[in-house]
């Protein structure tokens, strides 16, 4: 029978690297086993410990939830065709703010590692110690958190922070652009969200797994869209052997980023298995709240919010190539939206 519960340090331990990873001069989380492959950090028993747990989830008749980028209603924006565009007219800015604004979100994600979760057992009915949601305190949080922005206790180690900046670095050069206005935020707030009948604190928890998860969702599609800029031959000609270096770490980013999935995924699933106990003394299952919860999530991160940042970053991109006396490309830029990447 496989294993379904676990210590914090099995939920934290690294597979035994034969080599450390080591790019642009960042030491970064991870590492390769002897023949060259990438190992995730903090995956020797997370992995096997999030299958084992969908496993006994789909073995009393619950589905785990889809989180994959079908969710998502808006492609990137810019597309691959307008990124392309913009870097054969030698405007590389929005791609290096992206990169760089993508590098500082990632790093305030170690927050997770200070997070306290509430104990779920007590509004539960069920028993939760052999499944995810029961291991969210027992190093499931802290890990991503460390995955993100690093070990608060060893700023020596890079993590996502870390490897976005060196990716930028690769294409563009240090300091080629001056640091971007980061946004505050890129979840949805609280109040904007459905009412839930269980506890506040639980609630708020049960809101941000759903954030982050359809954070994670978002970042596979922007990952995708990296590796194709990084990757073609007629961009960053003059730097093409670092260009590729830079698409295989968005790779190596992508590999870490599917346990985060995996295990929120598998938490919200529980979720929505589980008895509940309300506030005023009842009982709930799961699913009644959580599924117009999380339908509500993904249209706000899926459409709402892809409209708003798109509305942004196409009004800062004109006002910029108007000002310095390029408006035609503008307009030679947005015609570009409509038309496939892969026509």
């Amino acid at each position: 029978m496989a294993q379904l519960n676990f210590t914090r340090e099995e939920i934290m331990a690294d597979h035994p690297y034969a080599k450390r990873q080591e790019e642009v001069g960042y030491l970064l989380h991870g590492g390769f086993d002897e023949h060259g492959t990438y190992l995730s950090p903090r995956t020797l028993h997370r992995w096997p410990a999030v299958r084992a747990w969908q496993s006994a989830l789909k073995a009393r008749g619950w589905p785990v939830i889809d989180a994959s980028v079908e969710l998502l209603k808006r492609g990137n924006y810019p597309n691959a065709r307008q990124e392309k565009f913009l870097l054969t007219n030698n405007i590389g800015q929005p791609l290096w703010n992206s990169l760089t604004i993508t590098g500082i979100i990632e790093a305030r994600g170690q927050a997770l590692c200070n997070f306290e979760a509430p104990d779920f057992q007590s509004i539960i009915v069920d028993d939760i110690s052999q499944t995810a949601t029961g291991h969210l305190g027992k190093g499931l949080l802290y890990a991503h958190g460390m995955d993100e922005g690093g070990d608060p206790n060893d700023s020596s180690v890079g993590a996502h922070d870390a490897m976005w900046f060196a990716a930028r670095d690769l294409l563009f050069g240090k300091d080629a652009y001056p640091i971007p206005e980061v946004p505050e935020s890129i979840g949805r707030p609280d109040e904007d969200r459905p009412p839930i009948k269980i506890s506040g604190v639980h609630a708020q928890l049960i809101d941000l797994l759903m954030n982050v998860l359809m954070i994670e969702v978002r970042a596979e599609s922007f990952f995708s869209f990296c590796q194709t800029i990084m990757s073609d031959p007629d961009l960053f000609t003059d730097r093409r052997e670092d260009a590729l270096k830079a698409a295989e770490l968005v790779g190596r980013i992508r590999i870490d980023e599917a346990i985060h999935v995996g295990y929120l995924q598998t938490a919200l699933s529980e979720m929505r298995s589980f008895t509940f106990k309300t506030v005023d003394g009842g009982t709930i299952q799961g699913k009644e709240f959580i599924d117009p919860v999380w339908t509500d999530m993904v249209h706000w991160h899926s459409v709402t919010q892809a409209d708003v940042a798109r509305e942004q970053l196409r009004d800062g991109l004109r006002d910029g190539l108007v000002r310095s006396g390029a408006g035609e490309l503008f307009e030679q830029f947005d015609r570009l939206e409509n038309i496939a990447d892969a026509a």
